[in-house]
């Protein structure tokens, strides 16, 4: 994971807002659209509609397949039909229909036609066709029960013919609809202007008939139907919802109605229209279909309803279209409203928030993980996103769901880009720079951490790690030259390996030499720590291999380490075209000079008091001397490392005893007595033996006065 620094904040932020503001923008209004479509969907999926059908407040007479099959109407013209639609209105209102509805037109009566019949036309031989049917429109439109359809068009209204007009007082409403720019229903006019005034559209004047109420409009635009708030996010619009995707609605058969008739159950007619608002309208294949929200899975023909006198088609089923029968439009908006259930959307800035918010989400996400572990957010977050908008669209809420998905898509896009051509451009550098000086995590922890190397140069406080094999020249000159190269690999890859796990940084090999620093260029509060735990391991490493190693069998290879630590200067040093990223201080030379005094003492490793200081006490360690180096005056502490606190051995700890005791008597100046405490310890042990031949020396030639207790080495 990376670290967010304020420049990648910004961009963030302005990723967010471009997004966002891109997918909410009215150019991209369609995607809205989209996002009831999907939800409408999804619902229907996973939750379904579990409203028993029976309840349902409105019902369709379909003039249908069957009925255009069935005599007398099969072969007949629908102008023919009018007296025994008249017949099967009178029955549905006797039922208890509150209101009926005709989501069918009849622009012209038989009686009308002037194609010669005979000696006259055959208009003139019908006359009085309609007379019937004209007077149960005029019955029926009396008692508030019936409203006629029309459509509302500048070039070609279309309007029921002037006697149903007149029979029925002008009780005509439209059946217009609004269609979104993609051509598909998801919403339906309230009202329509109408020589100046308004007029409620067909679904909004039944569903008033059936509440005894008139719609009203406020001050703010919003209609209000008997206490219902009418939700518009389309101005005079109502945003349907079809939760049953048309199956919670009941559509009787005409055929069926009709025989009904003939048989006399008006029993049948109370149970089926018996407070119903009803509607009358043609579910044909192949007329006035409508593309609505539910294209995506599909509609629903309604629901075939109870059946009274003619036997049930072979087949009842209606599978699920991309289009639905128009009059299920209607009949959705009508149940919408009685039952209070229109989806309510949320206003623009609603939705260009969530598109910001979503976009700043997977932004934030791009920017501190990778690629993969971003993608994975955004997919997360779309699916916990759209379950709860799934969920809140149960509840009739319609959540934007595109717009905010796609802003997060293109937002993470964004930000891959932008890693790539920017953020993440100094490191690669990086990456590439050190990949063959430092191990893979040693370079992922430098870039987590956020605090990169200044190229060119910075101060640092590290620890300088030196080591040298003993006497190799002597060993390498019996070797032929392969097995040199073969050992000297051997021993540089383990040795690496160790100081690279402990987050070291070989800065380069001098023959058989290793320079490398700890803190650097890894930032790493415990330098000293890890420093210290990798010349341990080092040490033990090489015993393993002198003992089991084929290549070092037999040539009994040891070296010297040497750490220090302190300020340094660390970063790209060398020519204007060639350069290495190295370290420059006093701290590298004396971490040098320790490495070469082992060599008095006999120890593996010695380390300064500035690394001891700075290890935080995780060592056993064993004061070795106070020692002035060539090329400085000032002395300095050196100690031997023996092992991690508490875990020294017991003859250890035995040795660091004899030789504190020893080293208290030298610095005191009683030399016999030092150098009998370092004898007792000598056999096994270089450093006493060292000091052992120092104090009988000068208990055999004591010093002068103002002797001080300083190791003066001489050379590297």
């Amino acid at each position: 994971m990376r670290r967010i620094g304020r420049r990648n904040i910004v961009a963030t932020v302005l990723m967010a807002l471009v997004a966002g503001a891109a997918f909410a923008s009215p150019p991209l209004q369609r995607l809205h659209g989209l996002s009831l479509d999907l939800l409408t969907t999804l619902r229907w999926n996973s939750i379904g509609d579990r409203r028993d059908v029976a309840t349902s407040p409105v019902v369709v007479v379909a003039i249908d397949g069957e009925t255009y099959d069935t005599p007398p109407f099969k072969g007949s013209p629908t102008q023919t039909w009018t007296r025994e639609i008249g017949r099967v209105l009178g029955g549905i209102a006797d039922g208890g229909a509150k209101v009926i509805g005709f989501d069918v037109i009849f622009p012209s009566s038989i009686e009308q036609s002037e194609i010669p019949f005979g000696d006259a036309s055959f208009g003139s031989r019908v006359k009085g066709f309609d007379r019937d049917y004209l007077i149960a429109l005029k019955k029926l439109s009396d008692t508030g029960k019936l409203v006629l359809g029309e459509i509302l068009s500048n070039d070609h209204p279309e309007r029921p013919d002037r006697a149903q007009q007149l029979a029925v007082r002008n009780n005509i409403r439209a059946l217009n609809v609004h269609t979104d720019a993609d051509n598909v229903i998801r919403r339906m006019p309230l009202s329509f202007s109408i020589e100046g005034q308004p007029v409620p559209a067909m679904a909004v004047e039944l569903a008033a008939r059936s509440l005894s109420a008139r719609p009203e409009t406020g001050p703010a635009g919003v209609t209000n139907l008997s206490g219902y708030a009418i939700p518009s996010a389309v101005t005079n619009t109502l945003t349907l919802n079809f939760r049953g995707m048309g199956r919670d609605i009941p559509a009787y058969s005409f055929a069926d109605l009709r025989a009904c008739l003939e048989k006399g159950d008006t029993d049948f007619f109370r149970r089926a229209f018996g407070g119903k608002i009803v509607l009358l309208g043609s579910i044909l294949n192949f007329d006035d279909r409508k593309l609505t929200s539910m294209h995506l899975t599909g509609g629903y023909d309604g629901v075939p309803a109870a059946r009274c006198a003619l036997p049930a088609p072979a087949s009842t089923a209606r599978a699920a279209r991309g289009t639905v029968a128009g009059v299920f439009v209607h009949a959705t908006a009508v149940r919408n409203l009685i039952e209070h259930d229109a989806v309510t959307e949320p206003g623009s800035l609603l939705r260009l928030v969530l598109a910001i918010l979503f976009a700043a989400i997977i932004a934030g996400a791009a920017c501190v993980l990778a690629p993969t572990g971003a993608a994975i957010t955004w997919f997360a977050l779309t699916v916990a996103y759209t379950a709860v908008a799934v969920g809140t669209f149960a509840h009739a809420i319609a959540l934007p769901l595109t717009e905010p998905v796609l802003a997060g898509l293109t937002a993470l896009a964004m930000m891959i880009g932008y890693r790539f051509v920017i953020a993440d451009r100094e490191e690669r550098f990086l990456r590439k720079s050190f990949a063959f000086y430092l191990a893979p995590e040693v370079i992922d922890g430098m870039v987590a951490s956020g605090k990169m190397p200044v190229l060119g140069g910075e101060m640092r406080d590290i620890t300088m790690f030196f080591s040298d094999l003993s006497g190799f020249s002597s060993i390498a000159e019996k070797m032929t030259p392969a097995e040199l190269v073969a050992l000297m690999n051997e021993y540089l890859s383990a040795m690496t390996d160790i100081i690279e796990s402990h987050g070291g940084y070989v800065d380069k090999y001098i023959g058989d030499s290793i320079v490398a620093m700890f803190g650097a260029p890894a930032d790493d509060p415990d330098h000293a720590t890890h420093a210290v735990a990798a010349a341990l391991q080092c040490r033990d490493r090489l015993e393993e291999l002198n003992g089991s190693h084929p290549a070092f069998h037999g040539r009994g290879l040891a070296h010297r380490i040497g750490l220090n630590s302190g300020e340094a200067v660390v970063g790209n040093i060398g020519s204007r075209r060639r350069f290495n990223y190295t370290v420059m201080s006093d701290t590298v030379n004396l971490a040098s000079r320790l490495e070469g005094a082992n060599k008095y003492f006999g120890t593996v490793i010695m380390v300064s008091e500035a690394t001891v200081n700075r290890s935080r006490g995780a060592y056993t360690w064993r004061e070795l001397d106070l020692v002035r180096v060539q090329g400085r005056d000032e002395p300095i502490r050196v100690y031997e490392p023996l092992a991690e606190k508490n875990r020294e051995t017991q003859e250890q700890g035995m040795r660091a005893a004899a030789y504190a005791g020893g080293l208290a008597c030298w610095r005191a100046r009683d030399f016999a007595k030092a150098a009998e405490l370092f004898e007792s310890a000598a056999a096994d042990d270089p450093p006493c033996r060292y000091f052992a031949r120092r104090a009988r020396a000068l208990a055999a030639n004591p010093p002068p006065a103002d002797w001080t207790p300083v190791n003066m080495l001489e050379g590297k």
